[in-house]
């Protein structure tokens, strides 16, 4: 008996099915002992039928023999779904995914983590650091068991895990892709934090080890769900002051600690655009509906002493395809810098904030004024993605979101470099 369970659960991983894609109990003999119980894992909508067709040939079948014979069989018989498997998984009542929060630092513990204790379809399952005081921390806070906390150097363990469904990345943007890769290849759906990476290239690897995983990918553009940004994207869509002309975006602060990696070329691929401009290129681009066609841009360094490996502030401006232009500002070294203005054929709209975590607002040139209110927007956020995995739908925020922003603010740089306007393709 052990060999011929041992022979179809190695028929069930050669036919790809996984540890995190839904199980189905068989009872192979006349009472459910522990001899005679074998655990198939399948994925998503595949075990429903797979149940039922099992159960038809347990009736037929003299021996428990024929049976596990046949069941690899039929396992092996039926279409599989490789890609996003959770059909099972949404039909379970309360099922929420778990969440894998991988680098430790103040956003995972000022943000996300609290984030995660108010969504509704996910919860905080592991983590991974590679600082011990960290871990020990967490697992004390968060109840996290030991098996689902691990180091850089063991996250493809993570695919012999079923409480992880899926891992986000919020480590230094040069580590991105290393780690949403080994997150994939460990059969994780990945959610990445902005910026995507520090360039094009790796973005296309984080793509293409999703794709081939079968896992989704998401990038964290936060403001994607929320209502006041929302709101004047359909400002902007309607046209309830008429066509887009001019969009002003900027968002900056004054860093603190010289030390940090934010200030390492190496890990954060850039300054103040990589960290916080990337919001308000986002802006302009949800807000015109369109990508830019060409850019120009200049940075500034006042501070060389702190500010030796990257730009202190920039300054760049866009032309979109239908015509409308984008000034915008980012800074390492101004505070209150947290806006954006859109000019149409007859009025204006804003928001100041535009990017915090919350109290945004602004107004309109008819008078009225743009609060719809506050939500968690980490919560948002990972709960569309945890709907997007288990009703196997796209997310809004993909990979390819996030490759397209790489793609503008490395022609954002080079045209600061060079002083000259950049054509995009």
């Amino acid at each position: 008996m052990k060999k011929q369970f041992n022979r179809l659960a190695a028929a069930s991983r050669r036919s790809g099915m996984s540890a995190d894609c839904g199980f189905i109990h068989s009872v192979c003999g006349g009472r459910p002992t522990r001899r005679y119980v074998t655990l198939l894992y399948f994925p998503g909508c595949a075990a429903a039928a797979i149940a039922n067709r099992l159960g038809t040939m347990k009736a037929s079948l003299a021996t428990r023999r024929d049976f596990l014979k046949t069941a690899a069989c039929a396992a092996a018989s039926l279409p599989f779904i490789g890609g996003f498997a959770s059909c099972a998984r949404a039909a379970e009542p309360g099922r929420k995914l778990g969440f894998a929060l991988a680098g430790l630092g103040s956003l995972s513990t000022y943000q996300i983590a609290p984030a995660l204790q108010k969504t509704n379809y996910c919860q905080l399952a592991g983590i991974v650091t590679g600082t011990p005081a960290k871990a020990a921390q967490w697992k004390a806070q968060y109840g996290i068991p030991e098996k689902n906390i691990y180091r850089y150097d063991t996250m493809e363990k993570m695919a012999d895990n079923p409480d992880i469904d899926v891992v986000y990345v919020v480590t230094p943007n040069a580590l991105h892709a290393e780690h949403t890769i080994k997150a994939a290849k460990a059969g994780k759906h990945v959610l990445c934090e902005k910026p995507m990476e520090t360039s094009v290239e790796k973005c296309r690897q984080m793509i293409d080890a999703c794709q081939q995983a079968g896992r989704q990918l998401a990038i964290g553009y936060r403001l994607h769900f929320e209502p006041n940004n929302l709101e004047c994207v359909r400002l902007a869509r309607e046209k309830v002051f008429g066509s887009v002309k001019l969009i002003e975006a900027d968002f900056g602060f004054r860093i603190g600690d010289p030390n940090q990696w934010r200030l390492n070329r190496a890990l954060a691929g850039g300054g103040p655009l990589m960290d916080v401009g990337i919001y308000a290129l986002q802006a302009t681009r949800y807000l015109s509906g369109e990508e830019p066609v060409c850019v120009s841009a200049v940075t500034t360094v006042t501070d060389p002493a702190k500010f030796k490996e990257v730009e202190e502030a920039i300054s760049w401006q866009m032309k979109f395809p239908g015509g409308a232009l984008a000034n915008c500002n980012s800074s390492y070294n101004l505070t209150s810098l947290d806006r954006y203005k859109v000019f149409a054929d007859d009025g204006w709209f804003e928001l100041a904030p535009a990017y915090l975590y919350d109290g945004i607002r602004g107004r309109r040139s008819d008078g009225k004024s743009i609060h719809l209110g506050d939500l968690d927007q980490f919560a948002a956020e990972m709960d569309d993605f945890a709907q997007c995995i288990l009703n196997n739908k796209p997310t809004k925020v993909p990979g390819e979101e996030g490759l397209r922003d790489v793609k503008i603010m490395m022609a954002i740089y080079e045209a600061a470099k060079t002083g000259k306007t950049v054509t995009l393709a």
